[in-house]
């Protein structure tokens, strides 16, 4: 089920079930242009079946299955790995599947769809004074997200996106549909929250949203030294930081020069202590060149106005390490990769801790509680995996592991880093038990 990357071979055939006529999209649909690829992959499915629940998924698995086809299931197609759609097979779409509710306003309780987009998931939610920590980004859906983690704007304040998954409904790769959480099949449940592809197909999330007004949002500029110190001293900082804070940063050429870009949220629309919380990362040896601050809605970082078709219109290969601190050591092997001269990464970075580290390591399938840092590094085309494994290998020494959503290949260093000791062993167990073929398993476990 290996996506295609650059030009795709012609489409098989796909015989379309009659459960399935009328929202199945095939090659030459003027639609299927933009429903056959990923954001990082071009490709071309024999169909893509725009499901509307349950029923339409299972009809879906088996037609695949009869015809011998390959199956992708995308909600919102942004994923890295372009494994959201596949050469010749199958893509169960999901993004007829988009509801959002407050089921209980006290409790915070609200139900969302996988193939909500989280743009509008912020929109709706910002009426009822709501919000769920979900990514970085408005145009990536609710289920690639909020069923590997949920690495967000809001995360050191609210945790990981699976963190407060309270309920899911899925479809097994037999077509079997189910209700899943603590009490109802609590394995999957488990797994779901972090391992989720390699079990099912969520459809609909429950999950237990926070109380969020306006929120303060920095944007800091530095020097980024090569020796690290800048980008050691913004780690240092959010490591020390009121979980109120969460930020991601971004390392950016500007001719020779070296930028660090930061953004930092705020969840806290007070000003005084939006001020004394940011006082560390103004004050220290490595100034700001520019900073600016405003509080603004949620919905702004997350905003509608991000979504946009996915036609394969950014190849890169990316890969990921959670490192444990950002030690000058750290910091001088991420700066080399951004500054090497044959291949210089595109690094963006992300600051954990927090709310993360408020469960145990075991109690979802993600495992790194305890990390500080994200350190993410990208390459574009010409450039390939095999250079991003070498340019990256000195970082990946210094981490505990990796992030599945941020890393674009699907081979079993990737299930390893993602999945570590128990945790792997665990994840494999369930993966095999639920999807004993592979149908829609999303990475190799050899």
């Amino acid at each position: 089920m290996t996506p295609g990357r650059g030009a795709a071979p012609a489409a098989a055939a796909f015989a379309v079930p009659a459960d399935l006529a009328g929202h199945t999209v095939l090659p030459g649909d003027p639609r299927y242009p933009l429903l056959r690829s990923t954001y990082t992959t071009v490709a071309s499915p024999a169909a893509v079946v725009l499901v509307r629940g349950p029923g339409d998924i299972a009809a879906a698995l088996a037609a695949a299955r009869a015809q011998g086809l390959p199956v992708s299931v995308r909600s919102g197609g942004h994923g890295l790995s372009g494994r959201s759609s596949n050469d010749g097979g199958v893509v169960v779409d999901l993004s007829g599947i988009d509801e959002v509710r407050v089921l209980d306003r006290e409790t915070r309780l609200v139900r969302i769809g996988a193939g909500a987009r989280w743009g509008r998931v912020a929109a709706a939610l910002a009426a009822h004074g709501l919000a769920v920590s979900s990514g970085d980004h408005g145009n990536v859906a609710a289920g690639g997200l909020a069923t590997a983690g949920g690495i967000g704007w809001l995360a050191r304040t609210y945790g990981l996106t699976v963190d407060r998954v309270r309920a899911v409904e899925l479809v097994l790769a037999d077509g079997t549909a189910l209700r899943a959480d603590a009490a109802r099949h609590p394995d999957l449940f488990w797994a779901v929250r972090g391992a989720g592809a390699g079990v099912g197909i969520v459809t609909a999330f429950e999950i237990e949203a926070m109380e969020l007004g306006e929120i303060g949002v920095a944007q800091l500029v530095f020097e980024a030294d090569r020796a690290g110190g800048a980008l050691a001293q913004w780690a240092s900082a959010m490591a020390a930081a009121p979980r109120t804070l969460t930020s991601a940063a971004h390392l950016l050429a500007n001719g020779p020069a070296l930028a660090l870009s930061v953004t930092v949220a705020a969840a806290d629309d007070d000003p005084g202590r939006v001020r004394e919380a940011l006082g560390p990362l103004l004050s220290g040896p490595h100034r700001p060149l520019q900073a600016t601050a405003q509080f603004v809605p949620y919905t702004a970082l997350v905003s509608t106005a991000h979504q946009h078709a996915n036609t394969g219109q950014q190849p890169v290969v990316s890969t990921n390490s959670l490192l444990p601190a950002m030690p000058r050591d750290a910091a001088r092997a991420v700066m080399a990769a951004a500054v090497d001269r044959r291949r210089p990464a595109f690094v963006q970075l992300r600051s954990l801790g927090g709310a993360i580290d408020d469960l145990a390591a075991d109690a979802t399938a993600y495992a790194h509680r305890g990390a500080q840092v994200l350190a993410q590094g990208n390459l574009f085309p010409p450039h390939g995996e095999d250079d991003l494994h070498r340019l990256w290998a000195p970082v990946r020494e210094l981490g505990t592991g990796g992030y599945v959503n941020f890393d674009s290949g699907t081979g079993p260093g990737v299930f390893d880093r993602a999945y570590p000791g128990a945790t792997g062993v665990r994840v494999r167990e369930l993966w095999r038990r639920h999807d004993p073929e592979g149908v829609l398993r999303p990475l190799s476990l050899h």
